[in-house]
């Protein structure tokens, strides 16, 4: 005997892709999983196996994927018939099978293309064979996903009606709700249940299967609200209807029949009676009740005479028990609620007795009963308090007074405060508001606790007062000697020599600048530097620093001479004084940006050289940015700069599809 899935949980299928987005799945997979660079001293067995592997690795992806998708949706032969028939309805078994078969018909095309081009592989006599066949052989696998792509619309649209619809258990506790449209099916499943239906005044509001839950007597129940369904014959009927046919032809539950007395479904009541005989064969070995809703409206007892002969007759043909209840005003619901619970439970506990099974489970069970020791009566022991306490009445002024007398005279709630220790029962009463122990690590803080402690630390305290009254610490403080002070100021000296190295050391360790040569420091050195410089090392610098002194005289005067002989004109006595001769001045000295160096050659700023004004510096400096700007994002130091510093890795940069499309494929 085949042995079904009583519950399965849809929602867990996952998403079907479409033909192009498998394919980009799978090839992406493929780019990222395996090798893409083969180099040239690649012998030819590993450019085969090289090829193989991506050929291979294509049928792996290619199968995972087909496997899941034919793993996830439900085999009609191997699940309840209650959800097996609700997806022929919805769906049609015929196209379902097809589309699972497709799928499966395209796993097995991959896997013998995989096997024919691993077979040519092993024969590839170049890289540009090897490289065609691995082409060919995923060119061949695209084509048949290409042609799977109905097959996987279809999947995707049923996964997706499959996740809405509701978990329904066929084998626990049920009731089952059916009926005319708009006869108060949705409002009282709102009424017993957690679940919110939609309830309008129209026909066929609700249009699909809905579950709800209720607790009883301990127990989890399930109602269903099933569709409308009207009195025409079954090849007749739309998808809506057949759900619910579907659900009381497969779901063991209870079945409630509800019918409108008032007519204002747009039904009559002959209507109603024809439909249950109509339906009647679908309720085989099931418990049913005819509920009679909005008895607000009308009564059984106020129907015409020949609806009521017609209704009494169908309950004593049939066998069934009349309900009445009305979810307007509430009346009635429950004990419609409680009567079927009750029943269902009695006919489900009935059936397990009368079954195989549980005669097994009983005589695996013992029933231990004591034996009485003596005749000794020894009945339950009642306090004379329980027995004499008189029945609490809120209108005696001398009741006993409750928790709730005293939260009022009290504050009332948020302010008064429960006294829990007054219920206390102690050998004293006494004892009920002592302070509690505190245990810590087992030992408890009282034993370690000293009575005196309170008269011993007045003492101490005493103590310190006098001994402060009398100067006891107002003592001066003894005299350092001399030698603690010379102590003292070699560790001054010591601390601030240390503070000056370390100064120093910060200074040198972040000097980033270009360093200034010994030449260039010697000829702005001073001859005071060089004495003492001299004097540092033990020579002499009597003789040098004359020789320097006289030196530098003589330059002076030769620049103040230099300075009488030049050329002047004098206005006033036209005299002409001629000056030594002179070289010729250029071109570049008079357009300025001519300077004296140190040894009195004269340096230019080249930046400016052939430049006419500020503003075609401005504009050159521009057209430099510029140019550097390429330079600089590449980290290059110049324009003959050609090192690459880091070589694009080729196996990472090589034979990526970007973000863009993929039709190149």
């Amino acid at each position: 005997m085949a042995t079904f899935n009583s519950f399965y949980n849809f929602k867990r299928i996952m998403v079907v892709p479409n033909g192009e987005e498998f394919l980009d799945v799978v090839l992406s997979k493929i780019q990222r999983k395996t090798p893409t660079v083969i180099h040239a001293n690649f012998k030819i067995s590993r450019i085969r196996s090289f090829y193989m592997r991506k050929v291979r690795y294509a049928q792996e992806v290619f199968d995972e994927k087909l496997g899941q998708i034919l793993q996830d949706f439900p085999k009609l032969d191997e699940i309840h018939p209650f959800y097996a028939e609700l997806m022929n309805v919805l769906y049609d078994r015929d196209h379902y099978k097809l589309a699972l078969s497709q799928i499966n018909t395209a796993r097995h095309l991959v896997d013998n293309i995989a096997k024919d081009m691993v077979k040519l592989l092993k024969f590839g006599d170049s890289l540009f064979r090897c490289k065609q066949l691995k082409r060919a052989a995923l060119g061949r696998m695209a084509t048949v996903m290409k042609r799977q792509k109905q097959p996987l619309q279809f999947l995707e649209q049923v996964r997706q009606h499959l996740a809405r619809l509701p978990s329904i258990d066929p084998n626990t506790r049920t009731l089952l709700v059916c009926g005319y449209p708009n006869v108060g099916k949705s409002s009282f499943m709102n009424k017993v249940t957690r679940a919110e239906v939609d309830v309008q005044p129209y026909a066929f509001t609700t249009k699909s299967l809905f579950v709800g839950h209720l607790d009883h007597r301990h127990m989890r129940w399930q109602v269903i609200d099933t569709p409308g369904i009207l009195d025409h014959p079954l090849e007749q009927m739309n998808v809506i209807e057949m759900q619910s046919i579907t659900a009381l032809a497969h779901l063991r539950s209870c079945i409630l029949y509800f019918m409108d007395l008032s007519e204002e479904c747009g039904y009559s009541v002959q209507n109603q009676i024809n439909l249950f005989r109509s339906i009647k064969p679908l309720f085989h070995n099931k418990l049913v009740f005819i509920v009679v809703n909005k008895i607000d409206k009308m009564r059984p007892e106020d129907l015409r005479e020949e609806d009521q002969a017609a209704l009494k007759k169908l309950l004593e043909d049939e066998k069934v028990e009349l309900l009445k209840q009305s979810c307007f005003t509430d009346e009635g619901v429950m004990e419609v609620k409680n009567t079927a619970c009750d029943r269902l439970l009695a006919q489900r506990t009935e059936a397990k007795l009368s079954s195989g099974r549980i005669v097994d489970n009983i005589n695996r069970l013992h029933l231990a009963v004591p034996t009485q020791r003596d005749n000794v009566e020894r009945p339950a022991f009642i306090p004379d308090a329980a027995k004499n306490r008189v029945k609490y009445d809120a209108n005696d002024p001398n009741r006993r007074r409750l928790e709730r007398d005293l939260e009022k005279e009290q504050g009332g709630a948020g302010v008064y405060n429960v006294d829990l220790k007054k219920v206390y029962m102690l050998e004293d009463d006494e004892w009920k508001y002592d302070v509690i122990p505190e245990i810590m690590d087992g030992k408890n803080f009282a034993d370690f606790y000293d009575p005196q402690i309170e008269s011993m630390l007045n003492a101490i305290e005493e103590e310190e007062a006098r001994l402060e009254a009398g100067g006891f610490y107002e003592e001066e403080e003894d005299m350092e000697d001399d030698e603690d002070e010379e102590i003292a100021e070699a560790a001054r000296v010591i601390e601030e020599k240390k503070a000056i190295i370390v100064h120093e050391h910060r200074l040198n360790k972040g000097n980033n600048r270009p360093h200034v040569p010994r030449k260039v420091k010697a000829q702005s050195a001073t001859t005071s530097q060089l004495a003492s410089h001299l004097e540092s090392v033990g020579v002499d610098p009597t003789p040098i620093v004359e020789r320097a002194r006289g030196r530098s005289r003589k330059r002076r005067a030769m620049s103040v001479d230099g300075a009488n002989n030049m050329e002047v004109d004098d206005n006033d006595t036209g005299s002409r004084v001629r000056s030594r001769s002179s070289g010729p001045v250029t071109k570049r000295q008079k357009g300025g940006s001519a300077s004296v160096g140190p040894k009195g050659g004269v340096s230019r700023d080249r930046s400016v050289m052939g430049l006419k004004s500020e503003k075609q510096k401005a504009e050159a400096d521009k057209h430099k940015k510029r140019a550097q700007k390429r330079m600089n994002q590449m980290a290059k130091q110049g324009e003959a700069d050609r090192h690459i510093a880091v070589k694009l890795p080729k196996h990472l940069f090589t034979g990526k599809r970007g973000i863009g499309k993929a039709d190149h494929r």
